[in-house]
């Protein structure tokens, strides 16, 4: 442990001798450990009784120390699993009155995007996918989940579902799915979005460096043809600190 302190925390960035109260200093040490990328978003801190015996402090020090840090939202306590780094993020606010994909959003706010695959192939449909987008009982169904990242940040997991007609080939997409969808002339022209709060779960959590039970947001889309075909259902989970989705309204005539 002590090893991995001096690699995360050199004692030269915590001056003990001269003058302040300790707890201010041990408090900038780990700060800027935080800041640097020493301490990465959703790392545990480690405990207090090995930090107080490194920083030859007593643990009371520790505690106002990181209390302080939990104050300014730079790391999150969880009951029962310690206490964690939130490296802080820019908040995204998203319209809910455009049908968008995540590639074209983030481009507009001059974010650097890439994923993360988790499936992207032709499967054996679901019976909740055979209903929601109508297929036939031997028909497959084209998948495509992927980890989004913004800066190199989880941002979210999308897991998208489409009739093998609209997607035959899902290997073909490697960016914008809408993009991809397009070229074909099957974009979506209006959706439907339900979008409800959650607590991230074990999975969810590791792949969004987020600490379990965290929150998020759940958004399940149905995606439309001009026509009134359903041509994409799309469950995504977004990380709860990182986006503000929202909406217009007029008030309507009485």
């Amino acid at each position: 442990m002590s090893q991995a302190l001096t690699a995360l925390l050199p004692l030269d960035g915590f001056p003990g001798a001269g003058t302040g109260p300790l707890y201010l200093k041990l408090r900038q040490t780990l700060e800027d450990a935080i800041r640097t990328g020493r301490l990465g978003h959703g790392d545990a801190l480690p405990a207090e009784r090995d930090l107080a015996d490194y920083a030859s402090v007593s643990r009371v020090t520790v505690r106002k120390a990181v209390d302080d840090l939990v104050k300014d939202g730079l790391l999150l306590r969880r009951h029962g699993s310690g206490t964690f780094v939130v490296k802080p993020v820019s908040r995204v606010q998203q319209p809910l009155s455009q049908l968008t994909s995540f590639t074209e959003d983030m481009a507009r706010r001059g974010f650097v995007t890439r994923s993360e695959w988790l499936e992207r192939d032709l499967f054996t449909p679901s019976p909740d996918e055979i209903m929601m987008l109508g297929l036939g009982a031997v028909a497959s169904v084209a998948r495509l989940g992927r980890l989004r990242l913004a800066n190199d940040m989880p941002m979210a997991i999308e897991r998208a579902s489409l009739p093998p007609d609209i997607l035959p080939d899902p290997q073909a997409v490697s960016g914008s799915l809408y993009a991809e969808l397009e070229k074909s002339g099957v974009r979506p022209v209006r959706a439907m979005q339900r979008i409800s709060a959650c607590n991230l779960q074990n999975a969810d959590a590791a792949l969004l460096a987020m600490p379990v039970g965290a929150a998020g947001l759940s958004i399940e889309r149905i995606s439309y043809l001009k026509s009134g075909r359903v041509v994409e259902v799309t469950r995504s989970l977004y990380r709860g600190d990182a986006y503000d989705f929202v909406a217009e309204m007029t008030l309507a005539d009485s």
